[in-house]
């Protein structure tokens, strides 16, 4: 699609890391941007340091795991300017499970699965209706991870999955957008190709009482700088992608009409053609047995 000026762009889960610098690139183009976050604080100086970009602003906070603070985003962000261009349904928790699978609180599924896929459902509830009504070009962009997307994460098993779920949600939603012939369009994204700093590793400050843990970790939360650390120490270099080179590729997909929002990566080239060798072959996936389950 074509990016202009005085367009209006949704970004979810924007206060901080993927969210903050996409709506700092929105802005650069001249788009209004409305900005949705669960932390008031940080959504609040997120807003403030735009503001005095001189960019044209909303701020709301949201949790979009409940479906009617995303319809009452949906509804603001139209009261105030008529039309949305772009979604970015971008929030996203990791949810603290620790252990093996069957180890898992359910309430760390609930958590993860309320923000990283109903909140995903909410969005495209809330806005997409709108969005073909209105009769522009539009599009919608959906965030995954390479950890689900791509080769599922063995080590992340919960988080894992609602990413994999993103994507099929988005392949199902462009086909359907498709077969409207429909000027909105729909894309996933895979930020990467290496780890980015964002708030995910402290996702549980945001964690609702509703879905509180029943039992302590075994093992103290560690933030993104202790695990890098621990890393360094072990003689293990750590890459990272900046948030910034992320937001890039999604204006450039959003441009392309480009689906798969999948940064050139021989790392993720191999993952995907291991997965999908394993299901041509019929074979076992032995490319998830090299994995070491804390």
């Amino acid at each position: 699609m074509e990016l202009r000026a005085g367009q209006i762009a949704v970004v979810t889960g924007a206060a901080s890391g993927i969210g903050l610098a996409l709506a700092r690139r929105f802005a650069a183009e001249g788009l209004a941007v409305v900005l949705a976050d669960v932390e008031e604080g940080a959504l609040e100086k997120a807003a403030a340091g735009l503001r005095a970009d001189g960019a044209t602003v909303h701020a709301r906070v949201v949790d979009v795991g409940v479906r009617e603070q995303v319809f009452a985003l949906a509804e603001d962000a139209y009261d105030r300017f008529g039309a949305v261009h772009v979604l970015c349904n971008n929030a996203g928790v990791g949810s603290g499970a620790e252990g093996r699978m069957w180890e898992h609180e359910p309430n760390d599924w609930r958590w993860a699965f309320e923000v990283n896929v109903w909140g995903v459902f909410h969005g495209i509830q809330a806005f997409v209706p709108r969005m073909l009504a209105g009769g522009e070009e539009g599009h919608v962009v959906n965030t995954s991870s390479g950890d689900g997307g791509i080769a599922p994460l063995p080590t992340a098993s919960v988080y894992a999955v609602t990413k994999a779920a993103v994507v099929t949600m988005t392949e199902s939603l462009y086909a359907h957008l498709k077969a409207e012939h429909a000027r909105v369009g729909a894309s996933v994204l895979f930020p990467g190709p290496h780890m980015l700093r964002t708030g995910l590793w402290e996702s549980h400050r945001n964690r609702p009482e509703r879905y509180a843990k029943s039992r302590p970790r075994r093992a103290p939360y560690r933030s993104l700088g202790q695990w890098e650390t621990a890393m360094r120490e072990a003689g293990q270099e750590v890459a990272f992608t900046p948030v910034e080179e992320v937001a890039e590729h999604v204006l450039d997909g959003l441009r392309a009409d480009r689906f798969w929002m999948l940064p050139d990566s021989e790392h993720s080239d191999r993952q995907i053609r291991a997965r999908s060798r394993s299901m041509l072959e019929r074979a076992n996936p032995s490319y998830l047995e090299s994995f070491i389950l804390d």
